[in-house]
């Protein structure tokens, strides 16, 4: 029996350590800590900042959890642990160049292999990409990746194309980013014929590694192994290699996993408990990462450039300021929204210091998740120019060629995480910037995790399932209400569009509207939604759909707006509206909206 858990995540960042301790026969969270991640000069060990990390939780808490440099394990009366489990980004993660023949077939397929494998895509190199042969080389041998994938071609097809996306990578020859005694691991996952070739390509130059052709044939693909392959050589060649990862895994005894991917098998367990597809959000500094998990497969994307703080003006530059501005109740131009962007990007650690700059902020975040989501969703779509297959549960539901698998309407659960979200003052506000940044349709269960604990759970579901279950729903997602979106064509103003029933109690849907119902006994006899004929919350048009709500839910969001969003044309009139949105959920203090005839 376990009495005390470790779980720390190597940030690029910040290193984040929390301890999990059993009470009266329940885990609870003790205590959180957090200290710079020292992974590049001048300290070049990420157990410094481990250590700093622990030494404040041992103040936290009273638990003695260091002797000197050593890890006091098995747990004792008031100190020591018993399970350690780590999770790691630094250095900026699994860094990978990847290659196919064509940018928008093979390459594709590897792009999104790599991503579902933890990885951030540095470059994706085609054979029909506009760049020269020596701009392709160039850009492989600068980039210094962790690691290379290079696919291409049908089992069985012709190898000269595959040979030669192939020979680029090895005259590029790329440097390893830590340590220079080893050389860098490439993947070939692509015809099966040119194995041999690709073998004396790459002797004596590179670590050459073999995985299944993601691509065996053109209407089929295979990520799993490719998948499998990075993660595993990444664990066993390359982060070994990094500073102080040696006894990082020692401290571990092997269980540690990239963040991306254990956040990955988190989300999965909680996407089996809902029996549908969750999109989840982490929202950071420089990126915004997005992940869903579709009929039991696992999809990630990283939108490299759209972040709140260093990114934060990639978000302007591409949403444009009259975006933001939309979000805002109170009068303001573009350059109001844009001094204070850079302001931002200048002093990135920054708080907000009236609620106008924390209205300014959410509504940067809202058009960060929005961007972040359109690009997640043209990443993960069905094989372009032939009839996909990806799996059994596709002859149920398929998307048609080249077109998005994320279905919002099949979106049972939506995570938020990252700063803006898991530190924003009211848990009102977090739910704001979900159901704006990303507009959930049908039900949606909403959550944030306040404490970044999905990584560590998903380490730690390789060790006990049972524990990280319980930790996943006492401590980790926090619920900020279920949204009952329909969706239909535009309906005037004030018109029900639905009506939903609960507890015994019946409220109208309205177009245009937003609306909260707090539940004193959290629904549990469970609730039925009758749209109009028009509308679909996804039962089909006008068809009931009866759901059970989860445990701790205890709000219900009527989401009368429509989908995609729209705002009055007349400047004042919009505000006035949005200020109406925010008021209606308890978003910000009455008097912040004073004026706007909410």
């Amino acid at each position: 029996m376990y009495r005390r858990l470790l779980a720390a995540d190597i940030g690029s960042t910040t290193t984040k350590t929390v301890l999990f301790e059993i009470q009266d026969g329940a885990w609870a969270m003790k205590g959180k800590a957090v200290s710079p991640t020292t992974v590049e000069a001048p300290h070049l060990d990420v157990m410094i900042g481990l250590r700093q990390a622990l030494s404040k939780l041992e103040a936290l808490t009273g638990i003695r959890l260091l002797d000197g440099a050593r890890l006091i394990t098995p747990a004792g009366e008031g100190l020591g642990v018993d399970i350690f489990v780590a999770s790691s980004s630094a250095g900026g993660g699994l860094q990978m160049v990847v290659t196919g023949l064509m940018k928008e077939i093979t390459a594709e397929s590897a792009h999104r292999a790599a991503l579902g494998a933890g990885a951030i895509v540095s470059d994706v190199i085609a054979l029909d990409d506009p760049r020269s042969a020596i701009e392709k080389i160039d850009a492989i041998k600068r980039l210094r990746p962790d690691m290379v994938l290079v696919t291409g071609g049908t089992d069985g097809g012709n190898i000269s194309e595959v040979a030669a996306i192939a020979e680029m990578v090895a005259m590029a020859n790329p440097e390893p980013r830590f340590g220079q005694d080893f050389k860098t691991p490439v993947i070939f996952a692509g015809n099966v014929e040119a194995r041999s070739f690709v073998e004396q390509l790459f002797k004596d130059q590179m670590e050459l590694s073999f995985a299944d052709n993601i691509r065996p044939m053109l209407e089929k693909e295979v990520l799993g192994p490719a998948r499998h392959k990075i993660h595993d050589i990444f664990l066993e060649h390359v982060m070994m290699h990094a500073p102080g990862y040696s006894t990082l895994f020692a401290w571990a005894d092997g269980h540690i996993k990239p963040t991306p991917v254990a956040v990955g098998d988190a989300l999965r367990f909680v996407a089996g408990k809902f029996d549908g597809d969750l999109l989840a959000v982490d929202v950071g500094g420089a990126t915004t990462d997005v992940f869903s998990v579709i009929d039991s497969e696992f999809y990630r994307t990283v939108s490299a450039n759209l972040g709140m703080s260093y990114s934060m003006g990639n978000v302007l530059a591409e949403a444009t300021p009259a975006m933001v501005l939309r979000w805002l109740p109170f009068e303001a131009d573009e350059n109001i929204v844009r001094n204070w962007n850079f302001n931002k990007m200048i002093r990135p650690t920054g708080l907000p210091h009236t609620f106008q700059e924390l209205m300014l902020e959410q509504a940067v975040c809202k058009e960060a998740l929005r961007l972040s989501l359109e690009h997640h969703k043209s990443l993960i779509r069905g094989l372009k120019g032939v009839r996909q297959q990806r799996g059994v549960g596709d002859i149920f539901r398929q998307a048609a060629t080249g077109d998005t698998l994320v279905d919002m309407m099949e979106i049972k659960v939506m995570i938020g995480t990252g700063g803006a979200l898991s530190y924003a003052p009211r848990r009102s506000q977090a739910a704001m910037i979900l159901l704006d940044g990303l507009q959930p349709e049908g039900i949606t269960h909403l959550y944030v995790d306040s404490w970044f604990l999905l990584p560590h759970m998903g380490v730690l579901m390789d060790i006990d399932k049972d524990v990280a279950r319980e930790l996943i729903e006492k401590e980790t997602l926090i619920p900020l209400g279920t949204c009952i979106a329909p969706v239909g064509p535009q309906a005037s103003p004030g018109r029900t569009i639905a009506r939903v029933t609960v507890g015994g109690d019946t409220y109208d849907v309205v177009s245009g509207a937003l609306q909260v119902i707090d539940l004193e006994d959290g629904g549990q006899g469970g609730i039925e939604v009758v749209p109009h004929r028009e509308f679909d919350v996804g039962g089909g048009p006008g068809r009931p759909v009866s759901e059970k709500l989860p445990g701790g839910v205890t709000r219900l969001i009527l989401d009368g707006r429509g989908r995609p969003l729209e705002f009055p044309k007349d400047v004042t009139s919009a505000r006035r509206t949005v200020a109406r949105w925010y008021h209606a959920l308890g978003a910000y203090p009455s008097h912040t909206l004073k004026g706007l005839e909410v």
